[in-house]
């Protein structure tokens, strides 16, 4: 009987040899165009009409007739989207987990979901902390897409946490695409000017430490009013 285990064991062993390797989980997970993740500001800066603007016009977008018919006009016609708030640093909440977008009526029920959610929190800007968190929910998405994009919108420049441009290398070395909706704030309306009003304008800042990847671009929203068709036109952009 011994003899017999141990020659069971040896063609085991051979058997598992000659087997294919196990598939990754991640190359099991069902194909999108795109993972997309929608990384809102909720620092202080954006207080309570500000924040349902920014809400509001998430909703608006994703439920577009143009966008729609970007998200469904690709091979697999349908994208994974995750949508998440940041702050602090160490200061970041999933709000809707990842979704599969492949029509009309999974648009909308993302967009009816979006503005029934409360506000996670309010704090500072560390878009670095931001950053770092979207790259984490891309490498646990339930899907497999070779476009993996962060969609960050800020209002500020990092003020929280290690600084910008060292979390963009790195998720750029992941092939993680980086692009921004940057939303101004007339220096007569600024608590702090040198946070949303940075020497140069906070567009360039955003594109000199926060963009980065193939054909990564911003998109800029004069005001909060502006957030929904500045975004509407940066998804039509970022998915087509």
């Amino acid at each position: 009987m011994a003899r017999l285990s141990r020659r069971t064991v040896a063609l085991s062993g051979v058997a598992a040899a000659l087997a294919p390797p196990a598939v990754p989980a991640a190359y099991a997970a069902e194909p999108v165009d795109m993972l997309l993740v929608l990384a809102a500001d909720v620092s202080r800066s954006v207080n309570e009409p500000k924040f349902k603007l920014q809400r509001e016009g998430a909703a608006s977008a994703i439920t577009h007739p143009d966008v729609v018919r970007a998200i469904t006009s690709g091979p697999h016609r349908r994208i994974g989207v995750c949508f998440l708030e940041w702050a602090t640093a160490g200061q970041h909440a999933v709000v809707i987990d990842w979704v599969a977008i492949d029509g009309d009526r999974a648009a909308r029920n993302f967009g009816d979901k979006l503005v029934e959610m409360p506000r996670s929190f309010s704090g500072s800007t560390s878009i670095s902390s931001a950053i770092d968190f979207s790259v984490a929910q891309l490498e646990r998405a339930p899907f497999r897409a070779e476009r993996r994009v962060i969609d960050i919108s800020g209002d500020g420049n990092n003020v929280s946490g290690r600084p910008a441009a060292p979390a963009r290398d790195e998720a750029l070395a992941k092939g993680v695409i980086i692009n921004a909706l940057v939303i101004l704030t007339p220096i007569e309306e600024s608590i702090r000017p040198e946070h949303t009003n940075p020497p140069g304008g906070l567009e360039k800042y955003f594109q000199e430490n926060v963009i980065g990847g193939p054909g990564s671009f911003t998109v800029v929203a004069e005001t909060h009013q502006s957030f929904g068709r500045s975004l509407t036109k940066k998804l039509i952009q970022e998915i087509a």
